[in-house]
């Protein structure tokens, strides 16, 4: 039987060190944004990306594993909720930042969403949960993303 864990925080390796996410997270309310982590995921030089079974025109299906940020949660125990939420798979370790863009949310809020790359300690079985299914997208073809995706996923292979 499967049953949802809410109310702990994992802590993975963070690589990326804590006084980086703790400067992200103070630039984000000196702005007055609300935070949203997305996660790049590789495995085999392909990311994993997630399909709605519904998409709006002129948007991309294919998004990056990601969630909001709840009151006082760290952005790494975002970064592992998120992926694990909506894969079912394991992060250990929140490796580097790739940047970040800002946007307004469906209902005219300021959102800002900070990208990680992180490890994970299996690439499956993957259990999509919010999403019609996944895909592993090569990272050396035509990304089929939104621009400022395929600018997060440039970094990310820099």
């Amino acid at each position: 039987m499967w049953c949802a864990v809410w109310d702990f925080e994992v802590s993975p390796r963070q690589s990326i060190g804590e006084t980086v996410l703790e400067e992200l997270r103070e630039r984000a309310a000196a702005d007055g944004v609300a935070l949203r982590v997305g996660v790049v995921v590789e495995h085999n030089d392909a990311v994993l990306m997630l399909e709605h079974e519904e998409h709006v025109e002129g948007r991309s299906p294919l998004h990056l594993p990601g969630t909001v940020v709840r009151p006082g949660e760290s952005l790494a125990g975002a970064v592992v909720r998120a992926v694990r939420e909506e894969t079912g798979l394991a992060v250990v370790d929140v490796v580097r930042h790739l940047g970040s863009f800002d946007y307004l949310s469906s209902a005219g809020k300021p959102v800002r969403r900070e990208h990680f790359a992180a490890a994970v300690e299996s690439a499956g079985p993957v259990r999509v949960t919010n999403y019609a299914e996944y895909r592993w997208v090569p990272l050396s073809g035509e990304l089929p993303v939104t621009p400022s995706i395929r600018r997060i996923l440039m970094t990310y292979q820099e």
